[in-house]
């Protein structure tokens, strides 16, 4: 009877850290950014994607065969679009194929890796917020960017800091070639007189020379 006991308090623990670490990612899904993402994506694909039911169930099941984020990223290409074939299917690789086509076409249009989603996130539901998080950052490029593909209240989504850091980069490196520039001017007359590293070198050569002359 102790042996069953211990077999049963050792499994217990395992099953109920697991259901408490599914918890704890469950409860990192967002449902005001659920609405805003359901908004969004709705505008900028048009309505023949329709709307989910309210709700994490509603929002995996209008996602999970890859066709509205096939949809969403083709939206954002001005040019060529990246994924060629949108289809539904029930075939569920065919489903996971179009998830993994969308996630590749993301990652070129500028989402980083740290902010994808795994494909079982979606579609086997393990992480929904993972899911949000790849659409923030998808929203957030978009509006930074700001190439005219971007159709939604530009409020929903904050600009990416990096382009921000890149403009003022930019800005930077022309203030540093016009600093160096200045000092290159007022440096001219003294470097005629000899740019104190410079001509002691040569000085220093043309002494060790002459013993060999």
């Amino acid at each position: 009877m102790a042996t069953k006991s211990a077999g049963m308090a050792n499994k217990g623990p395992s099953y109920g850290m697991s259901r408490q670490v599914q918890e704890k990612i469950d409860s990192k899904y967002d449902p005001e950014l659920e609405q805003i993402l359901v908004e969004w994506i709705s505008r900028q694909c048009g309505s023949g994607v329709g709307r989910p039911e309210p709700g994490k169930t509603g929002f995996q099941a209008w996602l999970k065969d890859g066709c509205v984020l096939g949809e969403l990223i083709n939206s954002l290409f001005a040019g060529e679009k990246p994924v060629k074939k949108i289809q539904s299917s029930p075939m569920a690789f065919k489903q996971m194929e179009q998830i993994s086509q969308f996630l590749n076409a993301a990652e070129k249009y500028g989402v980083t890796k740290t902010d994808m989603f795994q494909t079982v996130d979606l579609w086997e539901g393990k992480d929904l917020a993972a899911v949000q998080r790849t659409l923030s950052a998808l929203g957030s490029l978009a509006v930074t960017k700001d190439e005219g593909t971007y159709n939604g209240d530009p409020n929903w989504f904050f600009k990416k800091a990096q382009e921000n850091k890149r403009d003022f980069s930019d800005e930077q490196l022309k203030a540093g070639k016009n600093v160096i520039g200045l000092q290159m001017g007022s440096n001219k007359g003294a470097s005629q007189e000899g740019m104190s590293y410079g001509r002691p070198r040569q000085i220093i050569c043309q002494q060790q020379a002459s013993p060999v002359n």
